[in-house]
């Protein structure tokens, strides 16, 4: 018999701990939950309490019977899932599914993947904390609640295949207010004033900048400005120096993690906490889903002896973050390497660079703040009552900085905060050398990217560590939104600027606008958005969210029961579902008219279709109406008459191939090149209202070389002239007497003899 059987989630993190424990000890991975909610059903007793009924997915039959074998043959079974409510849920399933003896059973916990932090745990063993597994369990419920109850209500009032979810629908709330701010968005202009100064005592001219208080709202406005600027004296009215100190960004969370790595890395929520499984499993950091900012005595401990040998003791400074996040979950530590002594580690580039981040922060936070002297000088103007300020920051010390520094979300200033100011005294002439007026734009809120979102949602209370990657990957999934990138624009902007007593104007260009990876909600999105907000304001509400978040917290510390707090929520909830059902859809209101088609004086309207957003013109007198799909990027809400009316520019025909008219439009399958009565499909690339003829005529010859390759058998053979190999879309493959047959995995195909090839026709079933 095996004295013990420990039992965990993943085979990389099996690996790891088989490492730290002797030869009593077998370790085995679960490969994730061994059971689940059925897909298909519902699987929850309403009227009996809300108890749900598990299956173990087919998938898993044979998993489930070793581990079952195993178990039965070890003295002693340690469950060792991840630390969270998920994993106390998986490690509770298995104790049901193997049958197992609580008895022999030890439930295990450990926030990092080391030796002592694993023969801990070993030491101290306690039971199945079923207060963590209920939380679990109802978050699992009610959300199969709100699913299945609401998809089936968007598949009749709005369009079939639709799907709800309870913290999925309010991140896409979220994301689709942002964009109605930026479709309201009125861009207005104005001209931000700037001079160049230096003190008249200055034998070295020392310049320096600084902007007028107030901005201009017209040219006009501006160039009068300058005009009394000219005869104007400057005389400094206060020059102030503060000392201040910038302290370090606690250590990281799941979300501070999410955040800092989409902001430095450009890595996506999902993308961020693979990499952190990977290197937690691997024993080098500790548990990447955590709430808390605290550190361990012994990494505090860690960090100062890094410090002191890297930068000296005055770089060092003790420091205990406390997490105030309500309700934070499971806060035994924040995100830290498991050995601060390991600066570096081996791996992949990606595992290598969120190390490194995760290393530095940690160290960071232990080390003293910057001594920062930012300097105000005020400027009175001359018959002017508003003033000329510049700002200006010096570090004397730069403490953490020396090691790490935060990136921030905000778009960079246009001002000149980190510049050095001269040093001037109250009452110092000043002389101007330029004084420019600068046309600047206004500009709309920007769209989140997933760090923002992660952070909106955090903010709010809503959602969890646990759930911030999956949320995000379901709405997307969905559908519901999508990532954007947005080229970059040109525009005019104008600049005045006054030197010596000559004022001159000059028109310049920059780009504007461009995004890259930025959430957008889609058509559907919004209209589901609405239907949703419209007919169940309980489920879309951000404060109910968020308080039912509170409410899993509270079962998971043992002061709520999670049935009752199940149906508190349940039978609100269903009287909405019950009045939705009977409510008309109102249709309409997904309907956009655009005004009318100046060529037929029709009506024409953007709305959902069958296969998308779409335009259309209206049919009258028997006439068909004509339908054109809108461009990706496009929304229903945001198009203007004149864009939905270029769109009906297709079919259009860009020219000749031999004798055949090129016919360019967009079909069921996509953009399309049709000549005569063959087809070719535009590359993604492709747009098809500016493809050219040359590279239409490309796309033709290119698909007839493929169709000639296709029909071109790969081989023949002279024994039998009906049994070929041919090439088809999905690889080679063997045609005998109107029938295919598919080749072996290994097999060249064109190195198949007649008889290989007959003996695979004869021990083949055909369909």
């Amino acid at each position: 018999m095996q004295e013990n059987l420990v039992i965990v989630e993943s085979p990389a993190k099996a690996k790891t701990i088989e490492k730290f424990l002797g030869k009593d000890f077998v370790v085995k991975s679960s490969f994730g939950h061994i059971r689940d909610l059925p897909k298909r059903d519902l699987s929850i007793d309403i009227e009996g309490g809300f108890i749900p009924t598990y299956e173990i997915p087919q998938e898993k039959g044979k998993l489930v019977a070793e581990l079952t074998k195993a178990a039965a043959a070890a003295k002693t079974v340690w469950l060792a899932s991840d630390e969270d409510r998920e994993g106390e849920a998986i490690a509770w399933h298995l104790s049901k599914v193997l049958n197992l003896n609580l008895d022999n059973t030890k439930r295990i916990v450990f926030h990092e993947i080391t030796k002592n932090a694993i023969l801990k745990a070993i030491e101290e063993p306690r039971r199945v904390d079923m207060n963590l597994v209920n939380a679990q369990q109802a978050r699992r419920v009610l959300d199969r609640l709100v699913g299945f109850e609401l998809s089936p209500i968007l598949w009749k009032k709005v369009r079939p295949a639709l799907s709800a979810g309870r913290v999925q629908s309010v991140a896409v709330r979220l994301i689709v207010e942002r964009e109605r701010e930026i479709i309201n968005f009125v861009v207005t202009s104005s001209y931000r004033v700037v001079a160049q100064f230096y003190s008249a005592n200055d034998s070295n001219k020392t310049l320096f900048k600084a902007e007028f208080a107030e901005r201009f709202a017209t040219k006009e406005e501006a160039m009068a400005m300058l005009e009394r600027c000219k005869g104007a004296t400057f005389v400094v009215e206060k020059s102030e120096m503060k000392p201040t100190k910038r302290y370090p960004a606690p250590p990281f969370t799941t979300s501070t993690l999410q955040q800092e790595a989409g902001r430095k890395f450009a890595m996506s929520v999902s993308q961020t906490m693979s990499i952190a499984q990977k290197l937690y499993e691997r024993g080098l950091i500790t548990y990447m889903r955590t709430d808390s900012v605290n550190l361990s005595d012994l990494a505090l401990n860690s960090c100062k002896k890094e410090i002191c040998e890297m930068f000296g003791e005055k770089y060092s400074s003790r420091r205990n973050y406390t997490t105030h996040s309500k309700g934070a979950q499971e806060a035994h530590e924040a995100i830290r390497p498991t050995y601060i002594n390991n600066h570096t580690i081996e791996g992949t580039a990606a595992e290598k660079r969120l190390y490194e981040l995760i290393w530095k922060r940690t160290v960071a936070s232990q080390m003293v703040a910057a001594d920062i002297n930012r300097t105000t000088i005020t400027i009175a103007m001359s018959d002017e009552a508003q003033h000329f300020v510049a700002t200006g920051e010096v570090v004397d010390f730069d403490g953490f900085l020396r090691l790490y520094s935060e990136s921030h979300d905000e778009e960079p200033s246009e001002g000149n905060e980190s510049a050095k100011l001269p040093a001037v005294s109250e009452g110092e002439v000043l002389v101007r050398q330029t004084i420019t007026a600068t046309e600047r734009f206004s500009t709309p809120p920007m769209r989140f990217n997933e760090a923002l979102l992660v952070k909106r949602l955090e903010e709010l209370g809503i959602g969890r560590p646990s759930t911030y990657a999956p949320t995000i990957s379901t709405i997307i999934a969905r559908g519901y939104v999508e990532k954007s990138a947005k080229p970059a624009e040109k525009r005019n902007y104008t600049q005045l600027t006054l030197k010596g007593s000559n004022i001159t104007e000059k028109v310049a260009s920059e780009n504007y606008g461009a995004e890259k990876n930025r959430l957008a909600p889609t058509d559907i999105g919004m209209v589901v958005n609405d239907y949703l907000e419209q007919n169940f304001p309980l489920v879309m509400d951000y404060n109910f969210t968020a308080n039912v978040e509170k409410e899993f917290d509270r079962i998971a510390e043992g002061e709520q029961e999670w049935s009752k707090m199940i149906g508190d929520f349940y039978t609100p909830f269903h009287d909405l579902v019950d009045k939705a059902i009977t409510t008309q859809a109102g249709k309409g209101s997904q309907v956009r008219v655009l005004g009318t088609d100046p060529a037929t004086g029709h009506t024409v309207k953007a709305r959902i279709g069958r296969f998308g957003p779409m335009v259309e013109i209206d049919g009258e007198n028997g006439e068909k109406p004509r339908f054109a799909s809108l461009k990706k990027g496009q929304l229903i809400e945001a198009i203007t008459l004149e864009e939905a009316l270029s769109l009906f520019a297709l079919p259009r025909t860009v020219g000749k191939y031999g004798d055949e008219d090129i016919v360019v439009g967009i079909g069921k399958f996509g953009a399309y090149v049709r000549y005569g009565k063959a087809f070719a499909s535009l590359a993604k690339s492709d747009d098809p209202y500016t493809i050219t003829h040359e590279r239409a005529v490309e796309l033709i010859e290119a698909q007839k070389r493929a169709t000639v390759s296709a029909s071109t058998p790969l081989k023949t053979f002279a024994e039998d002239g009906e049994l070929t190999i041919k090439n088809g879309r999905y690889g080679a493959y063997i045609a005998y007497k109107g029938k295919n047959y598919r080749i072996p995995k290994g097999k060249r195909a064109e190195l198949l003899s007649y008889e290989e090839c007959l003996k695979i026709v004869n021990s083949t079933k055909t369909k």
